[in-house]
């Protein structure tokens, strides 16, 4: 497949008066054309900073490092200027649909006048224009046009979240970040987003960057599994990769897995990873997850591993993967 987004060495970093947060360091994953590309992780460990940063958005003290590379529909994006990015990245070739879709809604304007103000950023329409597409995307997810005249408060928390993805699509971008879409969203109404989104990447051939903390979920949506810890990749591969007989590769991916609940499978209990996340001002020396790991090892603990590929499309940042 034809490769949409190219991400290469991608480091944010938070300059901060306590020392620089190294939020994302040396992050590197491709996105093919009608893709749907999962990142999974706990809090902490960069899904949300990685869709900030595709953005080129990060909030201050936050800059992205020289050498990082973001090649859009081959086109580095990151040698443009905020300029250019407002006005012909954001929303027109990348858009993101954030996690808690009340935090993104303002509560003084109706939601008509919060999405026209989008569209007339972006396009050269008249007002009677601009409310006819307003109408045919809410419309498209399942919602009648006289949304258009109500607040966000008078709204259903399934009626929000629907908004705010008819909003990231009516400039039809090429890629959409998805940051965790169902969260706070009853188990109904999170089938129908999901099904929405679904019918909404077919319609219009998009591709997703699917962030979220439920495995089940991001097993049932994505192509490929990105799993992420401390600002990094840990292991990238296909969902048989992740989640077939062989199972995943990393021991981190391996306690994920294992602190899933599943209904076909008889577990006694469920397993748990001690401890928490490293802090990134001063992250451990070798390998970010040694603390943390059951399958730890001398030169896990001084040596950085390498995120290489085991097999085709299957990449794992560990030295038992190279022994």
């Amino acid at each position: 497949m034809d490769k949409i987004l190219e991400v290469k060495n991608l480091r944010l970093y938070y300059h901060t008066s306590k020392g620089v947060v190294k939020a994302l360091d040396n992050v590197s994953f491709d996105l093919h054309k009608g893709e749907t590309l999962g990142l999974v992780g706990e809090s902490g460990c960069g899904k949300t900073t990685t869709g900030v940063a595709l953005l080129r958005m990060p909030s201050p003290p936050g800059r992205i490092e020289e050498g990082s590379q973001i090649i859009l529909d081959g086109r580095d994006i990151m040698g443009l200027s905020d300029k250019q990015i407002r006005k012909d990245v954001r929303w027109e070739e990348v858009a993101m649909v954030f996690q808690g879709a009340m935090n993104c809604l303002t509560p003084v304007y109706t939601i008509g006048d919060q999405m026209l103000e989008t569209l007339q950023e972006h396009r050269d329409m008249d007002k009677v224009q601009a409310n006819e597409l307003i109408k045919e995307y809410l419309n498209l997810v399942g919602l009648p046009p006289e949304v258009m005249g109500r607040y966000p408060h008078e709204l259903s928390g399934g009626m929000k979240q629907r908004i705010v993805v008819a909003t990231a699509l009516f400039l039809k971008p090429k890629v959409v970040i998805l940051d965790e879409p169902t969260t706070a969203l009853d188990v109904i109404v999170q089938a129908q987003i999901i099904n929405l989104l679904k019918k909404l990447k077919k319609t219009f051939d998009l591709s997703f960057i699917f962030i979220t903390h439920d495995l089940a979920l991001e097993a049932e949506v994505s192509d490929r599994i990105c799993v992420m810890y401390a600002g990094k990749i840990a292991e990238l591969g296909t969902n048989a990769q992740i989640y077939g007989k062989q199972g995943p590769m990393h021991p981190y991916t391996e306690k994920l897995l294992q602190a899933t609940p599943l209904l076909k499978k008889k577990v006694e209990a469920l397993s748990f990873i001690p401890g928490a996340p490293p802090d990134l001002i001063d992250p451990p020396k070798g390998c970010r997850f040694h603390p943390r790991c059951h399958k730890v090892f001398e030169k896990c603990k001084t040596e950085e591993p390498p995120l290489i590929e085991i097999e085709s499309g299957h990449m794992v940042a560990c030295w038992r993967c190279t022994k």
